[in-house]
């Protein structure tokens, strides 16, 4: 009878001789992987890093979707990293004013507000706030009355300090005016000095409702007497919205042109969102109509048209060289078709840039300097992570706390070189081998153990 172990040992040396072969295939992607390399420059805290990823480096890519994107530590450890677009955002400045502040007396009893004269200048800020009528002798300091014309931005916080002798809650109405006749609730505040032993605790600072106003009224909750201010200021903030960031390539130069159509080709199909064309002749009024294809399409889709020009105006020079595109259509080739009755370029050869909303590669650094972000790999997958998986508690403002990465030297702007072709068709055709080879020896391997089953066992 046939021992186990003479059906093993072939088996065996068979497996082991097809994991040598197939080695390649299981291994880790290395940085030499890839045709693209880029150095980074970090600067700002980390450990994460955000990266906004120039068009030169989206054309060494061989997949539009980035799969084939790496981030490299000094050791050759792939980083896990994830991959955002650009979106609007908007930025805020807080900026602390200081008030000029003015006392308004008044009856000690009763909810009566003080009756004043106000007298301002020419600009709107107040000079002086008088009594209106002869004061009398049952007459406190009631309140204040803060002048916030000075100030262009909504009003979030109000700082008051007073003097020594206001100790404990300080609690009043604040109102609001850009007329100094009407005025509006903004609700209550408090602030406080509590002292005990030789410890003391100042609550100075009051939440404002985030609007403008040009005057505040600050009137003390009777019959307590308003403290002497010494100083009063308020927090503003300004809101700018800031467009999504765009990423533009270099000019690239037509590949046909003639009888007014020019024609350009990317290095692969990319959801291009808009065109930049340089209109460099003064007086020109260039009617035109943008035509793409998609990587291997027989048939042009029209895009969108418009008028490039550029033309003197109000003794100035107006020019419009951009174009924008729907970005749904994923454009490997750009036609561009000018019409004649305008007279076209003339002898100028157009060049385009073309522009989409930048990704946004963002990568948790781990291991040593320098750091390598590499690209161009037809047998890549795709690893990236979420962003919420990669950043833990992530929210839209997680970003502007990241640390800046940017590329040392970006490569220069083309496409796949032919002999960058060859070999990377030449890495397809050696895996597909190697699979070839791993398939045919476990048929194999197959093949032996059925006939050594079916072979009829040895009488003794």
């Amino acid at each position: 009878m046939i021992g186990l172990s003479s059906l093993r040992r072939p088996g065996l040396a068979l497996l082991a001789g097809l994991g040598l072969l197939c080695q390649p295939l299981l291994a880790a992607v290395q940085p030499d992987d890839f045709t693209t390399r880029v150095e980074l420059r970090l600067d700002g805290e980390g450990p994460w890093y955000r990266m906004d990823l120039p068009m030169p480096l989206h054309f060494a890519a061989r997949h539009a979707d980035l799969r084939d994107l790496r981030v490299f530590n000094a050791e050759g450890e792939a980083l896990a990293y994830a991959l955002t677009r650009s979106s609007a955002s908007e930025q805020r400045a807080r900026h602390e004013h200081a008030l000029r502040r003015f006392p308004l007396r008044g009856p000690a009893e009763g909810a009566g507000l003080p009756s004043v004269r106000v007298e301002r200048s020419t600009t709107g800020t107040v000079v002086q706030v008088v009594a209106d009528g002869p004061a009398s002798a049952g007459e406190q300091l009631r309140g204040w009355l803060l002048d916030a014309s000075g100030v262009q931005a909504p009003l979030e916080k109000l700082n008051l300090d007073w003097n020594a002798d206001g100790e404990g809650f300080q609690r009043f109405s604040i109102e609001a005016s850009d007329d100094l006749q009407h005025w509006e609730s903004w609700g209550d505040g408090q602030v406080a000095r509590l002292s005990f032993a030789d410890q003391r605790i100042d609550q100075r600072e009051v939440s404002l409702p985030g609007r403008s106003a040009r005057y505040l009224r600050l009137i003390w909750q009777s019959p307590q007497q308003a403290p002497e201010l010494t100083a009063a200021t308020v927090v503003s903030a300004s809101r700018q919205s800031l467009p999504a960031t765009m990423a533009w390539s270099a000019p690239l130069e037509p590949i046909s042109s003639k009888d007014g159509q020019y024609v350009w080709d990317l290095p692969l199909g990319l959801p291009i969102e808009r065109l930049r064309i340089a209109v460099e002749r003064p007086g020109s009024l260039l009617p035109v109509q943008v035509e793409a294809r998609r990587d291997g399409a027989p048939q042009w889709q029209p895009l969108t048209s418009g008028v490039l020009y550029r033309l003197p105006q109000d003794g100035k020079e107006v020019a419009r060289e951009e174009l924008d595109l729907p970005g749904w259509m994923a454009v490997k080739q750009l036609r561009l078709t000018v019409d004649p009755r305008a007279g076209g370029f003339g002898q100028q050869v157009p060049r385009l840039e073309v522009g989409m909303h930048a990704t946004q590669v963002v990568f948790l650094a781990r291991g040593n300097p320098p750091f390598m972000l590499a690209l161009g790999n037809l047998e890549a997958s795709r690893t990236e992570l979420p962003l919420a998986t990669l950043v833990p508690g992530f929210d839209r403002s997680s970003l502007a706390k990241m640390g800046q990465a940017d590329a040392v030297a970006l490569p220069p702007q083309t496409g796949v070189h032919p002999a960058e072709r060859q070999t990377a068709g030449q890495i397809v055709w050696k895996r597909v081998g190697l699979w070839a080879v791993l398939l045919l020896g476990v048929g194999l391997l197959g093949a032996m153990a059925f006939s050594l089953l079916r072979r009829p066992t040895a009488r003794s």
